[in-house]
C-alpha cells in the first residue's frame, strides 16, 4: 500500500487575519506581518494519525520538512521522501510533488490545503488516481475535502482496507481571491479528480440556499436588529455571508460581506477586521455573535469566518451566538448536522448537541451540531 502525503503549510493562514487566502507571495508575507501562524500541519497530522493501524503495511511517499516530512516523522511513520527539486511551498511546488508520487506508484494522495492546493493537485493528476483533501485553507468550495481533518484519515484508511471502495468524481472550484477580498464572489469549475465514495466523511461542494428567502432574510434582520437596541452597550460581531448583509442594510451600514464587521448601538465599530482586531474590540467588554450556515455544508465555524476565532467564542460564550438562516438552507442540509471546525478541541467540543437557528422574525428551529 502506498500512499502520497503533500502538506502545504501555508494554507489557512489568511484566514484569522481576515485576508480570505494566501494565493501569491504578497498576500503570504501580509498574513505573517499580521500575525498569523501556520495551522494547516496539525490538520495534517490529525488526519494522518488515523492511518497508525496499518503504519507497519504502509509506505508513505512525501515531501522533505514542512510539506510532509515532519508531521509523518513525529506521528512515527518512516516515510520515503522525494528529492524536491525547487525549495519552496508554491503552487508549483505542490504539483512537482504530486507528478513525483504518481510516478512512484502511489495508491492515493492525501493532501491538506484549501481549493488552490486542490487546483494544484488537479492539475498533476486529473482523474489518475483518487485522492482525499484534508481541509485546512480559508476556501473549502472544492467536493474533494473531508468534512474535517480526522475524517480525511478515517477516508484514506478506509480505503486501503477495502479493495471493493468505490470511486466517483468531484467538483474542483476555486474563487478569484482578489475579487473575493472586494466582496465579490467568482467561483470557477476547473474540473474533477476521483475520490473514495463515502458521503458521510466528505463535504458537499457549497451552495447557496434554495428558492426565494427574501421574506425570511428581511425578518431575521429585523429580530437580529431589536436584540441590538435592547442591548446598546453589547458589541455584535457581525459574520460573512448573504444572509447576514440585510442586517447591515437595515441599519444602513456598509457590509463586508465576505469578512467580519463588529456594531455597537446600530452603529459600525470595526469593519473587515480580522481574530486580533475582534478580541482588542471586545476586551472587557460583553459581545454576541450572529452566524449563518454555508449551504450544502452546514458549517457555522471554521469556513469562510476563521476571523471568529476558538479564543473569540471563548470569550463571548456559547449562549451568546446567534444562529440565522431561512429554513431552505437547513432543508438544503438533508439531515446532516451543523459543523464546527474552529481548530481546537476544547471548543469544538462545547458545540456538541442541539442549538437554536433564528430562521424568521417569528420562528426558530432546534438543529444538531457537531463539533470536529
Amino acid at each position: 500500500m502506498k500512499l502520497g502525503f503533500i502538506v502545504n503549510p501555508i494554507a489557512g493562514m489568511g484566514g484569522r487575519v481576515g485576508l480570505k487566502g494566501t494565493d501569491g507571495p504578497e498576500v503570504l508575507e501580509k498574513a505573517k506581518s499580521l500575525g498569523a501562524t501556520p495551522e494547516s500541519p496539525e490538520k495534517a497530522k490529525k488526519a494522518l494519525k488515523e492511518l497508525l493501524p496499518i503504519k507497519d503495511k504502509l509506505e508513505i511517499y512525501t515531501y522533505p520538512g514542512a510539506m510532509g516530512e515532519d508531521e509523518a516523522i513525529e506521528l512515527g511513520f518512516q516515510p520515503i521522501v522525494l528529492k524536491q527539486d525547487k525549495e519552496g511551498f508554491g503552487p508549483e511546488n505542490t504539483e512537482e510533488a504530486a507528478k513525483k508520487m504518481i510516478a512512484s506508484g502511489v495508491d492515493l494522495i492525501l493532501f491538506a490545503g484549501g481549493d488552490g492546493t486542490a487546483r494544484n493537485i488537479y492539475n498533476a493528476v486529473g482523474t489518475t488516481i483518487p485522492v482525499v483533501g484534508i481541509p485546512a485553507g480559508v476556501k473549502i468550495h472544492s467536493g474533494v475535502y473531508a468534512n474535517h481533518p480526522k475524517a480525511g484519515g478515517e477516508l484514506a484508511l478506509k480505503y486501503f482496507q477495502n479493495e471493493d471502495m468505490k470511486i466517483k468524481e468531484a467538483e474542483v472550484m476555486d474563487i478569484d481571491e482578489e475579487a473575493f477580498r472586494d466582496g465579490v464572489v467568482t467561483a470557477k469549475l476547473y474540473g474533477y479528480m476521483n475520490i473514495p465514495l463515502e458521503p458521510e466523511l466528505m463535504q458537499a461542494t457549497k451552495s447557496g440556499g434554495l428558492g426565494t428567502e427574501e421574506a425570511a432574510l428581511d425578518g431575521i434582520a429585523d429580530r437580529i436588529i431589536e436584540e441590538m437596541e435592547e442591548a446598546p452597550d453589547i458589541f455584535f460581531i457581525i459574520g460573512s455571508g448573504t444572509s447576514t448583509r440585510p442586517i447591515m442594510e437595515k441599519l444602513d451600514l456598509p457590509n463586508t460581506l465576505l469578512g467580519i464587521d463588529i456594531v455597537k448601538n446600530k452603529e459600525l465599530i470595526g469593519s473587515d477586521v480580522n481574530e486580533k482586531e475582534i478580541l482588542d474590540i471586545i476586551d472587557g467588554h460583553k459581545a454576541k455573535i450572529v452566524v449563518t450556515i454555508i449551504g450544502g455544508q452546514g458549517y457555522i465555524f471554521g469556513r469562510g469566518n476563521q476571523q471568529i476565532s476558538a479564543e473569540v467564542i471563548k470569550r463571548v460564550g456559547k449562549q451568546n451566538i446567534f444562529i440565522v438562516a431561512p429554513k431552505n438552507k437547513i432543508l438544503s442540509l438533508e439531515g446532516r448536522p451543523l459543523l464546527v471546525d474552529t481548530g481546537n478541541d476544547e471548543v469544538n467540543s462545547m458545540f456538541n448537541g442541539y442549538m437554536k437557528v433564528l430562521n424568521t422574525y417569528y420562528t426558530e428551529s432546534i438543529e444538531k451540531v457537531e463539533g470536529l
